[in-house]
């Protein structure tokens, strides 16, 4: 590090006021040498000397020259020329104060936090780098000319391997934070045995080289299983190493190989590629069905836990958090899975579990099911596009019960989920009981939904809602994909949802966007991202949807904006705000704002759903009830145990299956395409049939 020396004035009293000093920072002994001016410098005399170890600095943010140290006590005054002065001497005064206080034995709160927040702005900009490489897949994807393709395949393949090293020694960046705090010992060498466990279990000794590839091995849809090929490959030539330090000493450096994952694109995202942490990967020979038995395996109640209990640990309230926020979690994932890994593969620990099925989470959708059947009402096609956006956009906000991120159970196959709920519409004599509706004991004038597991590898969930009295339905299918970046957990949601307005012949065709928990090392927040679309096809109607995620550099949370454009495609409405809090619209027309939707002031509706010790045993809530009963009165390992339980008996019955020929039907779904499945008995052709 190298002296930094500048003019500075300095609060001497209230006698003197603030005074010309000549500073020379010495960040290697961790000094601001003063003195009265350059003369005295070339006599060395020097006027005083502030010791930075353990300093503090401050910032006056009504002017934009002054600013203070800290230390042993004392409060140094000091003001620069201007602001771009100031924070040259603000930047170096922290490196050096980052520099002596990491040396020394015991690490303060202020270097942790600046070290914290040096590892938070590298996860920033590799989050920067893994959005700008997307967007440079999709151009190469794009292109015709097949050299300019190959050109961009070998840029991305590299740039790839950057992100591998960097989410890498981001983690390691992270746990060097903790080995150097002398209270975290025991949590410290867990934490390294686990990093060195998986360095040493997914280390590669070689990258390949991809400048000696065939021209029918560069194109970017063979690029993963190329990479894959190359890296099984014992007689791979030209390969380059790459390397990290050991962080579990301060001095010695032992060089070790970093891992690049098992391949230098990741492998896992094979489209196909799905399984728990201890399945079983099976080539399934489908050729024939499954018996009821099969299917509704029965789960006994081995213990003398009344239902009434079980019923109190389903009640909607906002999750408790079971464990410390500390790095326990990512030294569990450390220890399962390579950095960018489909968490689908990994058992996650069951403290940071959700007490409901994913399936459950969905019906959260109708969280404001009064909005959705408003859709029905309108007169004209832009009002009822209107109010499928507003609709849509109030979903997000009641499917979080934590402020601290949570992952719901991973449904089982064949799990079902039924619900309703009352959406106050005025009685009618005709009003009855929909027996062959999605929820047999529900009316007519209810809005009904049902979800069911129709798939494992990938593990895909459908779903359906309706309210007869409105003719209104709501079908569609969705599964996600969880990526490990780094300091953050990315889930992309993959599917769609149709909303039918049976009355006006009009489909809504609708997509979901990302979630991500942020900073799962430190404090951990939830936020959505992304970019969504609203269409309907017979009105012309379209909307543009961007779930903002916190900028780098200041910002606010949970933003969104939004734009509706007419069958003309000219634009005639904006929206922005929180998708957890207001909203407001701006129409082109009239040039009137106004509160769009305010999930603050906006009551949920609570879904109802039957007592668990009358619903079957394949119902989400019976299924789980050992797992919710167990979470929610914080006996962690019985949890785990009968999460296992449920596991594994999945496990089993899939070998049976594969074992066996046997092809898994499911009971309210029906297969309609590619990884997709529809409601078998909707609204639409119950009605049909009717007429």
């Amino acid at each position: 590090m190298t002296l930094f020396e500048g003019t500075l004035r300095k609060w001497t009293n209230v006698l003197q006021g603030w005074q010309n000093r000549f500073f020379v920072l010495d960040p290697t002994q961790g000094k601001l040498i003063y003195y009265t001016s350059t003369q005295h410098l070339v006599k060395n005399e020097q006027r005083g000397v502030i010791l930075l170890k353990g300093a503090h600095i401050g910032i006056d943010t009504e002017d934009g020259s002054t600013f203070t140290i800290r230390t042993d006590g004392n409060t140094f005054h000091f003001q620069a020329r201007d602001t771009e002065e100031r924070q040259k001497w603000i930047r170096n005064l922290e490196d050096a104060i980052s520099f002596n206080t990491v040396n020394t034995e015991k690490f303060t709160l202020s270097n942790t936090t600046l070290f914290q927040s040096k590892i938070l702005e590298a996860d920033q900009f590799l989050q920067l780098l893994i959005k700008e490489v997307d967007e440079l897949e999709q151009l190469s994807s794009q292109l015709q000319d097949n050299h300019q393709q190959q050109c961009y395949n070998h840029i991305i393949i590299s740039a790839k391997r950057l992100i591998e090293a960097v989410k890498y020694s981001i983690v390691s960046l992270q746990l060097a934070k903790v080995q150097m705090n002398p209270l975290n010992e025991v949590k410290t060498d867990a934490d390294c045995q686990a990093l060195s466990a998986i360095i040493n279990t997914n280390k590669i000794d070689k990258i390949p080289d991809t400048n000696n590839r065939n021209d029918n091995e560069t194109t970017l849809s063979s690029t993963e299983s190329t990479v894959r090929n190359d890296t099984d490959d014992k007689n791979t030539e030209d390969n380059i190493p790459l390397e990290s330090l050991n962080i579990q000493t301060d001095v010695k450096t032992d060089q070790t190989q970093l891992p690049v994952s098992s391949n230098s694109i990741s492998d896992d995202d094979d489209d196909n590629d799905f399984y728990d942490a201890d399945d079983v990967m099976d080539e399934p020979v489908l050729t024939s069905s499954l018996t009821d038995r099969t299917r509704k395996t029965s789960q006994t109640n081995n213990s003398e836990i009344p239902f009434e209990q079980y019923e109190a640990a389903c009640e909607e309230s906002p999750e408790e958090d079971l464990a410390p926020i500390d790095g326990t979690i990512i030294s569990h994932l450390i220890s399962q899975a390579r950095i960018s890994m489909d968490l689908t593969k990994i058992t996650l620990p069951t403290f940071i579990l959700e007490r409901r099925s994913f399936l459950e989470m969905l019906a959260d959708f109708l969280a404001h099911p009064d909005e959705f059947v408003k859709i029905a009402d309108y007169e004209t096609p832009r009002e009822r596009f209107i109010q499928v956006v507003k609709w849509y956009l109030s979903a997000f906000h009641a499917g979080r019960k934590s402020a601290v991120p949570k992952k719901p159970y991973n449904p089982i196959l064949g799990e079902i989920f039924q619900c309703s709920y009352d959406v106050n519409l005025t009685p009618s004599s005709n009003t009855t009981i929909v027996k062959d509706g999605p929820v047999p004991w529900a009316s007519d004038n209810q809005v009904t939904f049902i979800a069911e597991q129709t798939s494992h590898h990938p593990p895909i969930a459908s779903f359906y809602a309706e309210c007869p009295a409105k003719h209104i339905q709501i079908d569609g299918c969705l599964w996600t994909r969880s990526k490990f970046l780094g300091l953050s957990v990315g889930v992309h949601m993959i599917g769609d949802a149709i909303i039918t307005l049976l009355d006006h012949d009009e489909q809504y065709v609708i997509t979901f966007p990302s979630a991500f928990g942020r900073s799962i090392l430190g404090v951990p927040w939830f936020e959505m991202g992304g970019k969504i679309t609203i269409t309907c096809e017979k009105t012309g109607y379209t909307a543009n949807i961007d779930f903002l995620q916190k900028p780098f550099l200041n910002g606010k949370k949970h933003q969104i904006t939004g734009i509706l454009y007419g069958p003309d495609k000219k634009e005639f409405c904006r929206i922005d705000g929180e998708w957890n809090g207001i909203m407001n619209a701006k129409y082109s027309d009239t040039k009137i704002s106004e509160v769009f939707f305010d999930t603050k002031a906006t009551p949920v509706i609570k879904k109802i759903v039957r007592p668990i010790i009358d619903q079957d045993t394949n119902e989400s809530r019976r299924m789980w009830k050992d797992v919710t009963y167990y979470l929610k009165s914080k006996q962690l390992d019985k949890a785990t145990g009968a999460k296992s339980f449920l596991e594994h008996r999945q496990r089993t019955e899939a070998k049976e299956r594969h074992e066996n020929s046997l092809k898994w039907e499911t009971k309210h779904f029906s297969e309609s395409g590619e990884l997709k499945w529809t409601y078998a008995n909707k609204l639409s052709k119950r009605l049909n049939s009717q007429s």
